[in-house]
């Protein structure tokens, strides 16, 4: 059995990153701040996905608070005993996308970094030792092409600096995890029918899951510190 923990799990692509990891037989942990919210995602999941012998359990997470990331990896231990995925999928997006960088306050860098990069710090912090106790693990980071430094341009810049601090997080976490059987990844899903992308975007959901799904379930001669779309590596 393997389970994967997804950050902001009750929702768009977590959520859709959920069903097709259920649909491979892969038991489900759904962090989700709102827990009533979480478990009906997990019923949503589990009226149209009915595996043989996975599970779908929901907890309370906010991944910008470190008490409450210690307490969803305890409660992850002890319902699973064990993590083999983790999916960084809690993000922000809470500016306007024609925001200017000299308009965009501290403080409001701040609140987007820390749910955007610190959080995928803390949840890789509390679940990384419970895949090196098994020594085997796969994280991926839900990226952006907007933090692609080849194409860094205006608008969105908290947005942006944030996915392109979590490349590098993805980078030396893979470096310092090399030779231990955890591959870590980043995945730009590209514009996504989501709530944050919104009824304008390009791509299904179905669609932008479909990557992020393929590195959750990467063979152990696979990548690791690469970004990808479309299972096919890009450049940073």
């Amino acid at each position: 059995m393997k389970v994967a923990v997804i950050s902001g799990g009750n929702r768009g692509l977590g959520l859709e990153i959920g069903r097709q990891l259920l649909a491979e037989g892969v038991s489900l942990m759904l962090g989700s701040r709102d827990v009533e919210k979480g478990r009906r995602a997990a019923q949503q999941l589990l009226s149209t996905v009915k595996p043989d012998t996975a599970e779908v359990h929901v907890a309370a997470l906010d991944v910008a608070d470190s008490q409450s990331v210690a307490a969803f990896a305890a409660e992850t231990a002890n319902y699973y005993g064990q993590c083999d995925i983790l999916i960084n999928n809690a993000g922000i997006m809470p500016e306007a996308r024609d925001g200017s960088l000299m308009q965009t306050s501290p403080e409001q860098f701040l609140e987007i970094f820390d749910i955007n990069v610190v959080g995928s710090v803390r949840l890789c912090q509390a679940f990384v030792p419970m895949m090196k106790k098994r020594g085997y693990g796969r994280i991926v980071n839900l990226s952006s092409g907007l933090g692609q430094l080849e194409r860094m341009g205006a608008g969105l810049p908290g947005y942006r600096l944030s996915k392109t601090a979590l490349n590098a997080l993805t980078r030396t976490l893979a470096a310092e995890l090399n030779g231990s059987g955890i591959l870590v990844n980043a995945v730009s899903p590209g514009w996504v029918k989501t709530e944050m992308g919104g009824p304008n975007a390009d791509r299904t959901v179905e669609e932008g899951a479909e990557t992020a799904t393929w590195l959750a379930l990467l063979p152990s001669t696979g990548p690791t510190g690469g970004f990808f779309r479309d299972k096919k590596a890009i450049i940073w």
